[in-house]
């Protein structure tokens, strides 16, 4: 049986949730972001982009390129909400799907051609989507995720497009090697330095000359390039979550330990998140006190796996929990209600910087461990003596390596 994967994706979603809420905003160049002069663009209309304009590009620079163009802050929950709304109708129009982020899904409908039809069907439920939701939607279908995901991008704005079984090089040939999903910048780069700037003349070249400039990334361009990489659907399950905790080997009312705990468990759960592109919605705080009564409390929240907007809304919940100031005999965090995706959706808080900040920090715990790089403020009374109190207020950026 062939394979048929279908990619859907929202086009320009927060502006067209944005357009929806305003429609004086339809056809205007429009920017959704960070509104300061180091927020980050979010999101920006298919008019702002002629100008060079694009998302995670800092939005002075943005304002600068397209002076005319409307900016918005943006609203994480709105967003959230129109994308429950997306999820809710994919849920009932097929058995498994794969929700990829806040705005992206995939789809398997093997075997529908001999009943209904694959692409009639995914025509018919991308019709549904845009009448009771009113936002542009945009697929691709073809054998594989990888494929469908390039044809959803040729097929933008709001519009769709079939890859017959046995076209998939013909179709990526002609394209730029930047269409391809895992070519970065620097990869690019790489290709470009040897005269490779479409997808047909990755195809012409041999897989161990791939391998031997790009190492293993090299092997899975080469593939795809090839329309022959097929990663797994992972099926959309709502409501896991993830948690921790711990109990004190002796039960303490000390609130700089019990504060750094706590500190450090969100902090840890929120790294949990990003490296496996999660993003939860609901976060809670459990207290167990010496005579074992146990107490927790939680919080609905926009969708985010960031450090600065989870560990702070935490330290809350533990504040309005921990009123009997009675011996604690342990503490927890849980986050829930999680979904696919990355941290993009806090682009309206995040600037460049952070985002940046992110990235190395995760990258040196994948690298060398979870406890490899930590902020201060989770590492102990006796770390967080030699710096500032860090709970006064917002806690510090601040940042401490340990020797592996």
């Amino acid at each position: 049986m062939e394979k048929q994967i279908l990619h859907l994706d929202l086009d320009t979603f927060f502006v067209s949730c944005e357009r929806l809420i305003d429609s004086r905003l339809q056809k205007r160049p429009l920017l959704v972001g960070g509104t300061g002069d180091r927020g980050v663009v979010a999101a920006c209309s298919y008019e702002t982009r002629r100008f060079g304009v694009h998302s995670g590009m800092p939005m002075r620079l943005a304002k600068r390129l397209c002076p005319e163009a409307v900016v918005i802050r943006g609203n994480a929950s709105i967003y959230t909400k129109f994308s429950h709304q997306v999820t809710e109708i994919i849920k009932e129009k097929v058995p498994v799907f794969e929700k990829a982020s806040v705005d992206e899904f995939y789809a398997d409908l093997s075997g529908m051609d001999k009943f209904f039809g694959s692409y009639k069907y995914a025509s018919e439920m991308r019709a549904i989507i845009i009448k009771e939701t009113g936002l542009p939607i945009s697929f691709g279908l073809s054998s594989n995720k990888i494929v469908s995901k390039v044809a959803t991008g040729e097929a933008k704005p709001n519009n769709q497009l079939r890859i017959d079984p046995g076209f998939e090089k013909p179709f990526l040939a002609p394209l730029s090697i930047r269409k391809i999903p895992s070519v970065g910048d620097k990869t690019y780069q790489i290709l470009r330095n040897l005269g490779i700037d479409k997808v047909g003349m990755v195809q012409q070249m041999p897989l161990e000359m791939m391998t031997s400039v790009l190492g293993a990334n090299g092997r899975t361009i080469w593939k795809r390039a090839n329309g022959i990489d097929n990663p797994p659907l992972i099926p959309f399950h709502e409501r896991k979550s993830i948690s921790t905790e711990r109990t004190f080997s002796k039960d303490t009312t000390d609130i700089v330990k019990l504060r750094t705990t706590i500190f450090a468990m969100a902090e840890n759960l929120a790294f949990q998140l990003r490296r496996g592109d999660k993003l939860a919605s609901c976060i809670s705080v459990k207290i167990r006190y010496s005579d074992f009564n146990t107490y927790s409390k939680q919080l609905k929240i926009p969708y985010t796996s960031a450090d600065h907007v989870l560990i702070p809304r935490i330290l809350e919940l533990f504040d309005t929990l921990y009123q009997r100031r009675l011996l604690i005999r342990l503490v927890g965090v849980k986050f829930s209600d999680l979904v696919s995706g990355n941290y993009q959706i806090n682009l309206f808080d995040d600037t460049a910087a952070m985002l940046s900040l992110y990235n190395a920090m995760d990258t040196i715990r994948n690298r060398y461990g979870e406890l490899s790089i930590q902020k201060a403020a989770s590492m102990g009374a006796r770390t967080i003596g030699r710096f500032q109190n860090p709970f006064n207020g917002e806690p510090p950026i601040l940042l401490a390596h340990r020797k592996q």
